[in-house]
């Protein structure tokens, strides 16, 4: 079952943009600009958040229904309710896998370079620790396992657009595609077309909010800088230059996954969404960009199917910048202790955070709450709870670590699970990464016109 309404953006020629309006060049000064009004007018700085907390609401306030559409009208193409089945169970071993492999190799990069070791922070010195925690994550707590994956499925089909949860919206979805793809031929096209319609439509609206980008990175970024200075990066200069090298070599296994198991360039993969990797950076999120991102892999390949189900799921159960982070941060806390985590302990801690890890999403403070739930299972008492605390100066610093790496793990996560699954146009790929022109797609979607114009 397939939709074929024609779009007249995705027959033109598309036109390249004066210098001036490129994206990249507009996030690179909003940057750049927030930073120095954050230096040398740090009130004002922070009193700018609210154009970056604007700009992400706006983004947010289209993200459900993008992905419903997206999700159904893929389905209903594939039209196979086994092939879903068979993308769902192959994201996830793929998700497990490679999350498993960042919290292991943050281990061995800690333990390797050390980054806690010559602070000597004396315990008792932490007593009010358990108290800034709590005020950051607002006393709220990570979901357990059983309760997370109940929550997938939501209370009624208005509340989870309502309440914008991306997994229950995903669910819903996965279900609507399956039941217009029962139909077969003798479905109803009125529906298809009607949700071809509306996401075209939302589209739309996305390229308005997108306009205003620059303007939420520089307000984020003025924000971040005046709110928590500079300084910062001195006092843990190790554990920032830890992390952030732990990134780029964690990248470079990236590298070598996408180019083996989907035959991607990496490095032409970046300079195809470094607007959109400015932008995730500038504005410490990769909600904002998860829209343009779905529309940038189905254009370079990725059936409509594969990117609709792995990039949503990804947000939550494929964090591989922050499983990374996390696992440095508890030899951090340890070593700053001055404590020798056996590897029985260190072992322990990668169990539990390959749990917590996978309901962060969406939870104020969630890196403390997953670290802090850490260290109690652990169970070292020389190690007291309220050390989290130690990272409250530094955290906020590692944003763009994070935001990278989670970003560009489900990019390379939806280009394999296409290729494992057979539904990767490698030869589309091949020149979309390489910037030559391609047909538009053969399946005529709302994302096409959009593409088009903005992306």
């Amino acid at each position: 079952m397939s939709v074929t309404i024609e779009s007249t953006a995705a027959t033109d020629p598309v036109r390249k943009p004066p210098w001036y309006r490129s994206l990249f060049l507009q996030l690179l000064v909003a940057i750049v600009a927030g930073i120095l009004v954050g230096k040398l007018w740090p009130d004002f700085g922070a009193d700018l958040k609210p154009l970056a907390d604007g700009f992400i609401k706006l983004i947010k306030m289209v993200i459900a229904p993008i992905i419903f559409c997206t999700v159904v009208l893929g389905i209903a193409h594939v039209g196979d309710m086994k092939s879903v089945g068979r993308i769902g169970v192959k994201a996830l071993i793929y998700f497990e896998v490679i999350t498993t492999f960042a919290l292991l190799f943050g281990l061995l990069v800690g333990n390797l370079v050390q980054p806690g070791a010559g602070f000597h922070v004396d315990a008792q010195t932490l007593a009010t620790g358990a108290e800034k925690i709590a005020k950051t994550t607002k006393n709220g707590e990570l979901p357990h396992t059983v309760d997370f994956l109940l929550n997938i499925i939501p209370a009624s089909v208005i509340s989870a657009f309502a309440e914008n949860a991306l997994l229950q919206v995903l669910f819903f979805a996965v279900l609507f595609g399956l039941a217009l793809a029962k139909f077969g031929e003798h479905g109803p096209p009125v529906i298809l077309e009607a949700v071809d319609h509306i996401g075209k439509i939302f589209f739309t609206i996305i390229g308005w909010i997108m306009k205003l980008a620059p303007l939420g990175a520089f307000g984020a970024m003025a924000y971040i800088v005046g709110q928590y200075g500079l300084s910062a990066l001195s006092s843990y200069g190790k554990l920032i230059a830890c992390c952030y090298g732990a990134a780029v070599l964690f990248l470079l296994v990236l590298a070598v996954v996408v180019r083996v198991f989907a035959g991607v360039s990496l490095w032409k993969l970046l300079k195809y969404i470094k607007d959109e990797l400015f932008l995730a950076l500038g504005t410490a999120s990769t909600e904002v960009v998860l829209p343009r991102i779905m529309i940038k892999l189905t254009q370079a390949g990725c059936s409509r199917a594969t990117t609709g189900l792995v990039i949503p799921t990804g947000y939550s159960f494929n964090l591989d910048g922050a499983t990374l982070y996390l696992s440095i941060c508890v030899l951090f806390l340890a070593q700053a202790l001055g404590v020798d985590l056996s590897l029985g302990e260190q072992i322990t801690a990668v169990g539990v955070l390959m749990l917590t890890s996978k309901g962060m999403a969406g939870v104020p403070g969630s890196s403390f709450l997953a670290l802090s739930a850490t260290i109690t299972a652990i169970g070292h008492g020389s190690i007291p709870v309220a050390a989290v605390a130690l990272l409250l100066g530094a955290d906020r610093l590692m944003d763009s670590m994070r935001v990278t790496v989670n970003l560009l793990g489900n990019c390379v996560a939806t280009f394999v699970v296409a290729k494992w699954e057979g539904q990767l146009d490698s030869e589309r790929m091949r020149k979309v990464l390489d910037g030559e022109e391609v047909p538009p797609l053969e399946d005529k979607d709302p994302m096409v016109a959009y593409t088009a114009e903005e992306a």
